[in-house]
């Protein structure tokens, strides 16, 4: 039985590419087969799905006493998988359904949110393209920006959940994919504000840049976008680590009418890493980090690469 929590957390978790174990010949799954050097067998998927589940059920729940009403998710494959996801059986108690869209990432990863369907109702949902090119003219596809618009404790509430482009071939040499990702959640927030000046708006996501990067200082700027994640952020704390050094990429923003408590029926509280004991890594040379499913290719048969971030809001 569900009951309405004192405070509502709202999260978002890069869950480490969960794809099911079908050969999808319109996307490159090829790793995430039970014949691939991976072996993602039905046993490991299940055994995936079973933690992510676990792991969301728990987000926040010290405060609130109840999962979060929204996760926004990076690294999903498809809908089986969501369902999967909801139907585990941490979760399959929980209300939640899912909103998703297949993007035209070449990878086949997409974004989507899980969402309380007792606490938020969805009144609008909708992909945005970002249009990126490669050196040869040729398109580069990458994930689509989801928008989901909503009403939570009777407050309408617009959701941007973002998985932006890796730094994978250099951190400067990919810095324009990122800001051009930022440029289309500001070009969507100001419509939203054209539509409703008084709207409520989150953006969450896997930025692959910390707080203190150009491309969310942007959003933080012309969007009027608050961002408690820069001081949750220091030399040892983070949600991904690379070459043992603690990044910030997954953050939650959101515009500053959260902070309103005179016209207000959502306040934000607070902003953490959600780095429980259980999904952190407890031996060996990764100690400290997140307990993944895979390091390269061998199977550690753990819960994903991120940690979660998640944000308190309090009803007024």
């Amino acid at each position: 039985m569900n009951t309405t929590p004192t405070d509502y957390t709202i999260a978002f978790y890069n869950i480490e590419n969960l794809f099911d174990i079908e050969n999808n010949k319109f996307i490159n799954d090829r790793d995430f087969l039970p014949t691939s050097k991976k072996q993602w067998t039905k046993k490991r998927y299940r055994n995936k799905v079973e933690k992510l589940g676990t792991v969301i059920s728990k987000i926040g729940k010290e405060n609130t006493q109840t999962p979060p009403v929204l996760v926004g998710l990076a690294e999903v494959e498809n809908e089986k998988a969501l369902s999967d996801l909801i139907n585990s059986p941490e979760l399959k108690d929980k209300n939640y359904s899912f909103i998703h869209y297949d993007s035209p990432d070449e990878r086949g990863i997409d974004v989507a949110l899980l969402y309380n369907t007792d606490l938020f109702e969805v009144t609008h949902s909708q992909p945005f393209s970002v249009y990126l090119e490669r050196p040869n003219g040729e398109q580069d596809y990458t994930r689509d920006i989801l928008l989901v618009k909503g009403t939570l404790d009777q407050a309408p509430i617009s959701v941007l959940i973002n998985h932006w482009s890796s730094r994978r071939e250099g951190i400067k040499e990919t810095e324009f994919k990122r800001i051009a990702a930022a440029k289309v959640v500001n070009t969507v927030i100001k419509t939203l504000k054209e539509e409703d000046p008084e709207v409520k708006i989150i953006v969450m996501g896997d930025f692959n840049d910390n707080p203190n990067c150009k491309s969310i200082h942007l959003m933080e700027t012309e969007s009027g976008l608050f961002n408690p994640f820069k001081t949750v952020w220091s030399y040892d704390r983070g949600s991904v680590n690379h070459n043992f050094q603690w990044q910030l990429f997954d953050q939650i923003l959101f515009s500053t009418n959260f902070f309103d408590t005179s016209n207000a029926k959502l306040i934000f509280k607070n902003a953490q890493v959600f780095n429980s004991k259980f999904i952190t890594q407890q031996h060996g040379k990764y100690k400290g980090q997140p307990f993944r499913t895979f390091v390269g290719q061998k199977y550690h048969g753990g819960y994903s690469d991120h940690f979660p971030v998640y944000i308190e809001l309090q009803p007024s």
